[in-house]
Formats: structure tokens, sequence, C-alpha cells
């Protein structure tokens, strides 16, 4: 077959497929075919690159019209005009408005129709794309398309690939429809609106390699077919409200490498018949109902890099088995019920990177073999009662840059091994540490998040915090600190790194006041939660914070603060909570700050305010305002006239 290619501004599609077509020549196009592609480009009301210019009434569609290639009979084999153009070195990302017109049902030739990406194509697809018997590459993928997959689709006998990922289309994929698609080795139909069960149609489609249903509405059973599909590498079911178990028959996919069932409503237990993945690399079970062990089969899957099986109801030890899996990068097993010890075995997984059993109720000793795993780089053990009473010493022959052991029964003082790691996010909240925030604590200059709340620290924040020039997010809540914030507002940065996003000091024994030159710090500046609730800050609220433009989020309850509320707080526009209650606050409420456009939460119930309640849109209770004698007018009872 001779096919005349006369641009060379191609999608990409397009280009991976060119190769299949032979021998150029330059042609006169068929008239059915001109009128139908100047039918599609009437169809559309805003074209701002271009891409159909050379499409005009006047030139001839094979030989000037950019994205269309046309067979040595002078007929449309090729539409390429996708939203996402090669163009040398670079992409052009662009857009067209407009809709589908059933004239391209004309098009009888036409093999590659790519119409992806485009972003604002509308309307449903037509009927009519039913007629294009020859067709074997579909893409209508991003786009906002609409209503139903055509039942007159199960007359494209050799659509190979067909792609109507995100759009929203609606409706069921009628079994009747599916089952025609012999040919099919590509479906992408996610991020749609379909709904109904998966037809067990699907299970006809033998040379199927990639499934791709994610982010949908489908809901029944996954059927049992899915068995068949002996080519199939890539299923997606993801997102979407499937019930039932996991199918025996999955066990027959050999060639699958990519499984992701997560955030279904799937239930019952995970296979045995799992070890027939033998090529699997990457799994996410997680977010789903499933109940039972991990099966040891497990440990056959000899290439597996990622396992996501978090949020779940899983039961039992953690299989042994698992230490066979060299290949193994991420385990994420957190929020399950898993019981009994870490197996020793997984200090043979020298490939992994991240371990996270958080939120089990895993116990008994941390296996010293896990020592051995040097590429590790996220541990997170939290929440599980381990009854670790000291972090192990052989901790610090990791090279972790995350650390979260929340919960697990440390006591005693902070390891003095910590000042020479390398860690940038460590979590040690909700144990029973003690003693004093040691100097060496600026040694620990990688700190990006530092979290020791709900412990029993007490003293003051040693002056070499102020070295920790790259942190960003610090939660000390409900220890016993003492002393004055200037430690911590000020401390050192490394630009762009190192500006606060957080800071929550809230439940200790911190004095004030706060600094009126708070804002003035350069650690400051971009900070979106400031915390500060019962700590005997006294003092006023400084004026300086509404200079704070990013800040969302602002407590100050049961701080001993006393004054006004500074109408300066109403420039900080993006605030969207404060809560200023059980102080000793005086004056008016400024009606710049509960006019707030962001605001959702706003209380200073407990204080000396008084006057009339500016008019507000915000949604606030009446207990928000209770307690203070002198405050009147909506949702207070009015105020009386003088």
């Amino acid at each position: 077959m001779e096919l005349s290619i006369c641009r060379k501004t191609f999608s990409f599609i397009f280009l991976l497929f060119s190769p299949f077509f032979s021998s150029l020549s330059c042609k006169a196009c068929n008239a059915v075919d001109k009128e139908a592609l100047l039918e599609f480009k009437h169809k559309i009301t805003a074209d701002p690159s271009k891409l159909l210019q050379s499409w005009t009434s006047s030139s001839d569609c094979c030989t000037s019209w950019e994205g269309v290639a046309c067979d040595s009979s002078k007929r449309v084999l090729n539409i390429s005009r996708s939203g996402l153009i090669s163009d040398s070195d670079f992409i052009v990302d662009t857009y067209m408005t407009g809709t589908l017109s059933p004239y391209l049902g004309n098009l009888s030739n036409l093999q590659v129709l790519d119409l992806s990406d485009l972003k604002d194509l509308k309307g449903p697809i037509p009927p009519e794309f039913g007629k294009l018997s020859r067709l074997t590459h579909l893409f209508l993928n991003s786009n906002k398309l609409t209503g139903l997959i055509p039942i007159t689709f199960k007359s494209l006998a050799r659509l190979e690939k067909l792609y109507l990922d995100d759009n929203y289309i609606s409706g069921s994929v009628p079994s009747s429809l599916i089952g025609s698609l012999t040919s099919l080795s590509e479906l992408g139909l996610s991020g749609n609106q379909l709904s109904a069960s998966i037809p067990a149609a699907i299970g006809k489609l033998l040379m199927l390699t990639k499934l791709d249903l994610h982010g949908n509405n489908f809901s029944g059973g996954i059927p049992t077919g899915i068995g068949k599909l002996r080519k199939l590498k890539y299923l997606d079911l993801s997102e979407n409200q499937i019930t039932g178990s996991i199918p025996h028959s999955i066990g027959k996919l050999s060639e699958l490498a990519l499984l992701y069932l997560n955030q279904n409503k799937i239930s019952g237990n995970i296979p045995a018949s799992i070890s027939g993945l033998s090529s699997m690399q990457f799994c996410r079970l997680s977010e789903n109902k499933l109940t039972g062990s991990i099966p040891a089969s497990i440990g056959l899957l000899l290439k597996i890099q990622r396992i996501i099986l978090e949020n779940n109801k899983l039961t039992g030890n953690l299989p042994a088995t698992i230490g066979h899996l060299a290949t193994l990068t991420d385990m994420f097993f957190s929020n399950n019920r898993f019981t009994g010890k870490i197996p020793s075995s997984f200090g043979n997984l020298q490939n992994l990177q991240t371990l996270d059993l958080s939120r089990n109720h895993l116990s008994g000793k941390i296996p010293p073999q896990l020592a051995k795993l040097q590429r590790l780089q996220s541990l997170d053990l939290s929440s599980n009662p381990l009854g670790l009473v000291r972090i192990p010493n052989w901790f610090a022959k990791l090279n972790l840059f995350r650390l979260m052991l929340a919960k697990t029964g440390i006591e005693g003082r902070l390891p003095r091994w910590l000042s020479s790691s390398s860690i940038s996010i460590l979590d040690l909240s909700s144990n029973a540490l003690t003693g004093t925030l040691p100097n060496w604590i600026g040694n620990m200059t990688n700190l990006s998040f530092l979290n020791l709340s709900s412990n029993g620290f007490h003293s003051s924040i040693p002056a070499a915090f102020g070295n920790l020039s790259l942190l960003m997010d610090l939660d000390f809540h409900s220890n016993k600190f003492t002393g004055h914030l200037k430690t911590i507002f000020s401390k050192e940065t490394q630009d762009p790194l190192g500006h606060y996003n957080s800071i929550d000091l809230s439940n200790n024994m911190f004095m004030g006041p706060i600094d009126e030159n708070i804002v003035d710090t350069p650690t400051m500046a971009d900070i979106t939660s400031l915390v500060l609730s019962h700590n005997p800050l006294g003092g006023a609220i400084p004026k300086s914070l509404g200079k704070l433009t990013e800040l969302q989020k602002l407590e100050l309850v049961g701080t001993d603060l006393s004054g006004k509320i500074p109408v300066e707080l109403g420039n900080a526009k993006e605030l969207t909570t404060i809560l200023l209650s059980k102080n000793k606050l005086s004056g008016a409420i400024p009606e710049k700050v509960l006019n707030l456009k962001e605001l959702k939460k706003f209380d200073v119930s407990g204080n000396q305010l008084s006057g009339r309640i500016p008019p507000h849109k915000a949604d606030i209770p009446v207990s928000a305002f209770k307690d203070n004698p002198g405050l009147c007018g909506p949702p207070l009872p009015p105020c009386k006239r003088s």
C-alpha cells in the first residue's frame, strides 16, 4: 500500500505508526473524504494554534493539509490532530473547541483517527463512527466528550487501540459491543463516568495487552474471564465501586506487569494464585476491604518492585517469604491489622527503599537484620505496640531520609546518634520521651520536618536550634517547653529553602509576648499554619501578622492575650481559620477580619469583646461569639438601642 504523507508536523501517535505505512506519493484526495474533513473543521469554533489552518477548500487534502495522510488511491488513511504536537525539540500543548462531525464516518478507508488531548471537544461521539470498518487506532482521550459509547462501535472489528480516557462519557459498556472488538490490544476508558458492571465479554479480548478502566463508577465484581487474557501486561481497575473478591483466575496472567485494584470495595482474601503473576512489577490493592492473611505464595513474585496493600483489613503475621523478593523497592502495608513480629527475613530485601508498616498491631523486637538495608530511605513503624523503650543503636547504620516512630513506646532521652544522621523527616511523636531538647539538635541540619509532639520534653529551646536552616514543618505541641519563641521564629534559612510552612507549639509553657517584628524574619514569610494555643504568651496580637500573605490557619486559643483584634489581620487574605477564644481581648470585631473571603472557622468566645458583630457571609455558629458580655447582633441577640 502506498501512503501520501505531505506534512511532517504530526502528533506523537502518528509518528509511532508511520513506519507501518509504506512508500510515499502525493495525489489529490477523494471528494467524499475532503467533504468529511471540511465538515469536521466547520464544527470547530476555536483553533488557537491553527491546527486546521491548512485545511482549505481550494487546496488538496492529500498534498497540502497538515495532519492528513492518504494512500495511493487518494483515500484518507490517517487524521492526526492531537493537542500535543512534537515541534523540533519541544512539545506544543494546545486545544480546539467544537464538536465531532458525523461526516467523519464517511472516511471509509480511515485507519488512524487521533483527536486526543484537544481538551475542549464536546458533545457525543457520533454513532456514524461505527462505519469506519477499517479503523485500527482511535484516540479521542483528554477532551470533554459526553454521552454513551456508541453501540455501533461493535462494527469496528479491526480496531486495535481504543482510547476514550478523560472525558465525560457515561452509561454502561455493552457486552455485545466489547465482545465484538476481538482485535483490541489496548483499551483505555479511564477518567469517565461509566457505570454498571465490567462486561463479562471482556474475556473475549484475547489480544488485549492493556486494560485501563480506572476512575469510573463501575460496580459489581471483577469478571472471572479476566484470566483468559493471557497477553495482558497492564490492568488498572482502580478508583471504581467494584465489589466481590479478587478472582483466582487472575493468577493465570503470567505476562501481567502492573495490577492496580486500589480504591474499590473489594473484599475477601488475596488469592494464593497470585503466585502465578510471575511478571508482576507493580501491585496496588490498597483502599479496599481485603481480609485474611497475605498468602505465603507472595514470595514467588520474583520481579516485584512495589507492593501497596495499605488501608485494608488484612490480619495475621507478615509472611517471611516476602524476604525472597530481592527486586522489591517499596512496601506499603500501613493501616491493616497485622500482628506478630517483623520477620528477620526482611533484612534480605537489599533493594528496599521504602518500608511502611505503620498503624498495625505488630509487636516484639525490631530485627537487627534490618541494618543490612543500606538502600532504605524511608522507615515508618508508627502506631504499633512495639514497646521499643529505646530506639536501637543499629538504626545509626541506616542511611535514612525519613524515620517515623510515633506511638511505638519510646522512653527516655533522644538518642545521641541522631546528631550525626542525615535524616530529613523525623516523627517521634506520642511517645514518652523526656528531658531537655539537646544542643546537638542543631547538628541535624538536614531536617525539614520535625515532630516531637505529645512527649514529656521540658526546658527552653537551645540556641543551636537556629542552625536548622532547612526546617519547614515543626510540631512540638503537648510538651512542657518553656522560654521565648524567638529562638524558633528567627532560625536560619537556606533560600529558597527553610522557610516555615507550619508551626504547632500549642499546649506548652512558652512565654510571650509574640514579637511585633515576627514577620521581619525570613523564616516566617511563607508560613501557612501558626498554632500557639494554650501557652501563657500574654501581650497583644501583633498587627504585623497581617503581612503573612500565605497564612491560612491562626490559632491563639487560651494564650492570655489582651488588647484589640488588629484590623490589619484582615490583610492576610488566605486565612481560613482564626481561633482566638479564651483570652482577654477587648474592643470590637473588625469587619475586615470577619469578612475575609476564605474564612471558614472563626471563634472569639470567652473574651471581653463588645459592640455589634459585623455583618458577614461566613457560616459562623453562635458558640463562636458566646461569653463576650458586650457583643450583640446576629447571630447573638440584637443590640439595644442607645
